[in-house]
């Protein structure tokens, strides 16, 4: 009885250290989401950006047919600042709803940044394709 609680003790302990590692450790692991784009389709824009771990620094929805939103690691000055060879990874992702994004309507000064409010209206809309994008600064 007392080894029988002391594997399940030894049990619960390692359980609880395992947590499942997030799909895109860097922004160079962006190609990993494609590759598993499988995984996602048809199932909501908040699975997809769970498995995001760099911060997401700039972000935007384009309202057009088919509506989308696009990802970057940059802030919107970073980018405007050249390096050569430096890597612009982008994530685009398709939902299936319509996107009810309007820049007038969003924090000025913060229009490119993706919040929890953002999180909590769009993360349920249902996704329908990934496209990765890397541009190298020449």
């Amino acid at each position: 009885m007392e080894s029988t609680i002391k594997i399940l003790a030894i049990l619960f302990v390692i359980n609880s250290n395992c947590k499942a590692q997030q799909m895109i450790q860097t922004p160079d692991d962006i190609y990993k989401l494609k590759a598993n784009e499988q995984q996602f389709i048809n199932k909501p824009l908040k699975n997809v950006l769970k498995e995001i771990k760099p911060e997401i620094k700039m972000a935007f929805g384009i309202v057009d047919y088919p509506s989308f939103f696009a990802f970057k690691f940059f802030t919107p000055t970073e980018i405007n600042r050249r390096v050569i060879g430096r890597k612009h990874n982008s994530i685009y992702i398709y939902v299936e709803e319509p996107i009810d994004w309007n820049f007038d309507k969003r924090v000025k000064g913060k229009e490119y940044q993706w919040t929890k409010e953002d999180l909590e209206k769009y993360g349920n809309l249902t996704v329908t394709r990934i496209k990765v994008v890397q541009r190298i600064e020449d």
